[in-house]
């Protein structure tokens, strides 16, 4: 593929030869990004692997499986951001709330999980808004339409490029970030313009979101794995298989010895159609009298449709490797040995994998909103930087166990007698097991209580000494 050449008015050759060079290595990535997105969305059909042997239209019938989405959202769902907290300070005085509930970063932060499990990577952008004067902007944006050079050193982003717009051939509208400025461009009738050239303090305002990154991979890997693909191909080319089986061997094989033809003919004399010859149910028929051998005796033997069972146990294989490859148990896509209900205990046991799998996932996520958000407040604050408290600044994940409610509330009672003052604070009402919105009414209404207290301590104290001051002589 050849890349695209960005050439900025106003803007020196080294950054245009790097916004070009960022243009190149997203092209360079985006065959594989685009054949993960298809695995995930199921857009990833069926090809001629078996050189002639399956009939044509069994290609088109579409038979694909949602593997790839089974895996990337049963561990998806188990990383939700609940919010983000502060031990040293209240957040909402800097302006958090308006930050969260401006940029939906709840749901936000659950679609940015969804496409960095896709593709292993996406990024975390804060910003202003340009036309709308918008401010403490959180967006985030997948490794299809984002790229950018990581500092071995500081192990953030040097820059980072923003595609907002393509039409066939190219792209129309780009956004490169670098330390401390920011540059909007588009094309404005065959011509790149700049939009918006800022500056700020707040170096390069972006973090890369990554999944299961090592030494040699920092930006991480893709959840949709070489293997799983694999995986879900074979089991693809099965249901073929299965497909095939039942249009063919479905019905027994019937032959039929020394009848006479004429009995497949309508009473006109016209033949009946194959599938009346089928379903027809013929009573007797009569001998051949023109014959004297044995063959003079209509004779019908009958051979057995074959089992489609070896094509499921093939499929029910495949769906047992994934399902490992996965981190899944094998209830999750398993089609067969489920003859009778799972334990709970057992349930419980085979998801621990996957739970390990959602801890180590939403630590390494973390980071990147560590930096962003609070830059997005500083910016909404108006602020000339990040201050130095902020750094305390963390994220607050929902448990990745599925928990009831009775369970928490009594392991959560259990550690609040332990610690009898924890009764007292919000994390001991979050180990009670009830939610934001719950801890928030609770302390509410109980700050109501004591100061409705305090008031008739103090009505009570005054009407005890106005006798006393309104004694005269």
């Amino acid at each position: 593929m050849i890349s695209q050449t960005i050439r900025l008015p106003d803007v020196d050759d080294e950054t245009n030869d790097l916004a070009t060079g960022l243009l190149g290595q997203l092209d360079r990535f985006s065959r594989r990004n685009r054949l993960l997105e298809a695995y995930y969305e199921a857009e990833r059909t069926l090809r001629k692997m078996h050189g002639g042997i399956v009939p044509e239209q069994y290609y088109r019938l579409g038979l694909v499986l949602g593997w790839a989405a089974k895996g990337v959202d049963s561990l998806g769902r188990r990383c939700n951001l609940e919010r983000m907290v502060w031990s040293d300070g209240n957040l909402d005085d800097f302006g958090y709330r308006e930050v969260w509930d401006t940029n939906r970063l709840g749901s936000e932060v659950n679609q940015a999980i969804t496409d960095t499990l896709i593709h292993g990577l996406s990024f975390a952008v804060a910003s202003n808004g340009v036309d709308d004067g918008a401010q403490g902007l959180v967006h985030f944006y997948s490794a299809l339409d984002a790229t950018g050079e990581r500092n071995p050193v500081t192990r953030g982003l040097d820059n980072l490029l923003i595609v907002r717009a393509r039409d066939k051939e190219r792209v129309t509208a780009l956004t490169l970030l670098l330390d401390g400025v920011t540059i909007a461009a588009q094309i404005v009738d065959g011509k790149w313009e700049i939009v918006e050239y800022s500056e700020h303090p707040f170096g390069v305002p972006a973090a890369p979101l990554v999944y299961r990154p090592r030494l040699r991979k920092p930006m991480g890997r893709t959840r949709i794995t070489r293997a799983a693909r694999g995986f879900q191909d074979a089991a693809g080319r099965a249901l073929v298989r299965l497909e095939g089986h039942m249009d063919v061997y479905a019905y027994p094989e019937f032959w039929m010895l020394g009848a006479d033809p004429s009995i497949f003919r309508n009473a006109d004399g016209t033949p009946m159609p194959e599938w009346a010859q089928r379903l027809g149910r013929i009573k007797g028929i009569p001998d051949d009298a023109d014959r004297d051998d044995a063959l003079a005796r209509a004779d019908v033997k009958k051979f057995d449709a074959a089992s489609p069972e070896p094509h499921l146990k093939a499929l029910n294989t495949y769906s047992k490797l994934v399902a490992r490859e996965y981190s899944l148990p094998d209830s999750s896509v398993a089609i067969t040995d489920f003859a009778n209900p799972t334990s709970a205990e057992s349930y419980d046991a085979s998801q621990y994998e996957l739970i390990a799998e959602a801890e180590g996932t939403v630590d390494e996520l973390s980071p990147a909103l560590r930096h962003v958000v609070p830059i997005a407040m500083a910016m909404r604050g108006g602020l000339d930087e990040v201050p130095e408290a902020f750094r305390s600044i963390d994220c607050k994940w929902r448990d990745p166990r599925y928990i009831s409610r009775a369970a928490q509330a009594d392991a959560g009672g259990k550690q609040v007698a332990a610690v009898p003052w924890l009764a007292e604070t919000e994390v001991g009402l979050e180990l009670l097991g009830l939610s934001e919105q719950q801890i928030s009414r609770a302390l509410a209404e109980r700050q109501r209580a004591q100061s409705l207290s305090r008031l008739d301590a103090l009505v009570r104290v005054a009407g005890q000494e106005a006798p006393a001051d309104g004694v005269t002589g």
